[in-house]
C-alpha cells in the first residue's frame, strides 16, 4: 500500500501524444501533511493549451491548475512554502513574477527561478512547481 494519496493520475501517452512516452504520473501527491504539486504549465486539465507564445497567460493558467489541485488535495494557496518556476527566456521573468506574486500574495514563501533552454513541449515558455501543507488541524 502506497504511503501517499495521487491526486489526477495520468499517463505520459495522453499527455505528450508527440513523444513515444508511457509513464503513469499525477498532478499532486499527498504525503502526509504534505503536497507536491508536479510542474505546472499553460494547459488546462483538458489538454488545451491557454495563451500560445503569451507567457502572461500560460503563469495565469498554471497558477489556476496549482490552486486546484491544492484544494483537491485538502490544501490551498496561504499554505504553499515553496515554489519552483521555470522560464524559457529571461525577458518573461516580470511578467511571469506578477501573476505569481498575485496569486500568492501574503503567503511568503520561499523560491527558485530558472531560466532554461527549453520545457517538455516547445510552445510552453513557464512552468511552475509548488510544495505546500496541509495544517495539522485539517490533516
Amino acid at each position: 500500500m502506497p504511503t501517499h494519496t495521487r491526486i489526477r493520475m495520468f499517463n505520459t501517452k495522453d499527455t505528450y501524444p508527440n513523444q513515444s512516452l508511457d509513464n503513469d504520473l499525477c498532478q499532486a501527491v499527498r504525503a502526509g501533511n504534505t503536497v507536491y504539486v508536479r510542474g505546472q504549465v499553460g494547459t488546462d486539465f483538458d489538454g488545451n493549451l491557454i495563451g500560445l507564445g503569451d507567457p502572461t497567460a500560460q503563469a495565469e493558467q498554471a497558477m489556476k491548475n496549482i490552486k486546484q489541485l491544492l484544494e483537491e488535495a485538502g490544501s490551498d494557496m496561504s499554505h504553499i512554502v515553496k515554489t519552483t518556476t521555470y522560464i524559457t527566456d529571461p525577458r518573461f521573468r516580470e511578467a511571469v513574477y506578477q501573476v505569481t506574486g498575485k496569486w500568492m500574495k501574503g503567503v511568503f514563501p520561499i523560491s527558485t527561478g530558472l531560466v532554461v533552454q527549453a520545457l517538455g513541449q516547445a510552445e510552453w515558455l513557464v512552468e511552475i512547481d509548488v510544495i505546500a501543507v496541509i495544517p495539522d488541524d485539517q490533516a
